[in-house]
């Protein structure tokens, strides 16, 4: 997936590039071209100053804003604090499932060490490049995370152990599933708008991109409809006396689920209008000023974190009915039923053999009579 900062950094340059790089980059065929161009467009190329800063239009330009360097090392030692603390979460609540959010804390953390490093060697394409791609990716463990803990709400409370017909394994299913679908729908439009293809192709390619972060938001929003159905279900339950009678409520949980959610909402919608603002810093200043991606998208995943933190699965999805069976559990149950059938089988073959023998009996004890 293209980076963000390198996605909003190319559609900037599309009129130059076409102006004034001579043809469509698709056209190029090496490396000798590359450096054929390179040679010619000297006047392109900016000299770095304090930390590799260059301008913008320059064409070693790889941020779209002067990054600081406080700020990067602040969001990770805040994001790492996080890291820590649900590690020791996971373990004290005994949640091996926890290994999806904490590789989301992690990501953040790393991104924001390697953007820090970014922010002292701006003229290092791989810190800008490597960070964008972690920070990306990261709030889709999260997304992830809320799909899975839902589909266990179900598994525990609901009273049918499914939500309008779908099954708690089937919720967990599909949803990571279309997780995965964003991701690649997003990457689909990211690879395609990578640096070395032509203008059109560039075009083509935001558009891939956005509809996928429009997809994701498609998919939460369906998901928030089936946790509502499951909020009322579950309400008519405890109201009538049908609930489970589980030692904890499912209200908290269920409500600091919405707000992860929400939280993602803000940062999707934050990427979406980022994208469709226009290239104009005069006209859409969001993609050229830092501290809108720390206040929009750092922000909403750090009170994620912490709502989940302080809302943590494990004190309200307590005992060994709370999670799915693991596979040995899934082959011993099979094999349990298999041995069950088997059982029963052979008691219906003895029930036969025994109405034979009986019925054999009686014939032999009506011959007998006179």
């Amino acid at each position: 997936m293209l980076p963000h900062t390198l996605l909003t950094r190319t559609a900037s340059r599309l009129a130059r590039r076409d102006d004034d790089w001579g043809g469509d980059w698709g056209d190029w065929g090496d490396w000798g071209d590359w450096n054929d161009w390179e040679e010619d467009n000297k006047d392109c190329w900016a000299e770095p100053g304090p930390n590799g800063n260059v301008p913008l239009d320059a064409c070693n330009s790889y941020y779209n804003y002067d990054p600081q360097f406080a700020p990067a090392v602040a969001t990770a030692v805040i994001f790492g604090l996080f890291t820590g603390i649900h590690v020791v979460q996971a373990f004290a609540f005994r949640k091996k499932y926890c290994w999806v959010l904490l590789m989301g804390a992690l990501w953040e953390t790393i991104a924001f060490a390697i953007h820090a490093a970014g922010a002292k060697d701006q003229q290092q394409i791989a810190y800008a490049t490597v960070w964008n791609v972690l920070f990306l990716l990261a709030p889709l463990w999260i997304n992830a995370f809320a799909y899975m803990t839902f589909a266990r709400m179900v598994l525990y409370w609901h009273p049918e152990g499914k939500v309008v017909g779908l099954p708690a394994t089937a919720i967990a299913k599909w949803f990571v599933l279309a997780d995965i679908i964003c991701f690649i729908v997003q990457g689909v439009g990211g690879i395609m708008a990578n640096p070395t293809s032509s203008a059109e192709i560039i075009r083509v390619g935001l558009n891939i991109y956005l509809s996928g972060m429009g997809l994701q938001q498609f998919f939460i929003v369906v998901f928030s409809g089936l946790m509502y159905a499951f909020q009322r279900r579950c309400s008519h339950a405890e109201a009538s006396g049908q609930d489970r009678n589980r030692r904890t409520s499912w209200r908290p949980l269920l409500y600091s689920q919405y707000g992860v959610l929400a939280c993602i909402t803000v940062r999707i919608i934050f990427r979406l209008v980022e994208f469709t603002g226009g290239v104009d810093p005069a006209e859409n200043p969001i993609p050229f000023h830092e501290e809108y991606t720390y206040a929009l998208d750092c922000f909403p995943m750090m009170v994620a974190l912490l709502i989940i933190a302080i809302w943590h699965p494990g004190r309200f999805l307590v005992g060994h009915e709370s999670e799915f069976p693991s596979r040995k559990e899934k082959k011993a149950i099979k094999r349990q039923k298999k041995e069950a059938k088997r059982a029963e089988k052979e008691a219906k073959k003895e029930a036969k053999r025994e109405a034979k023998r009986h019925k054999r009996r009686h014939h032999e004890d009506n011959d007998g009579l006179p």
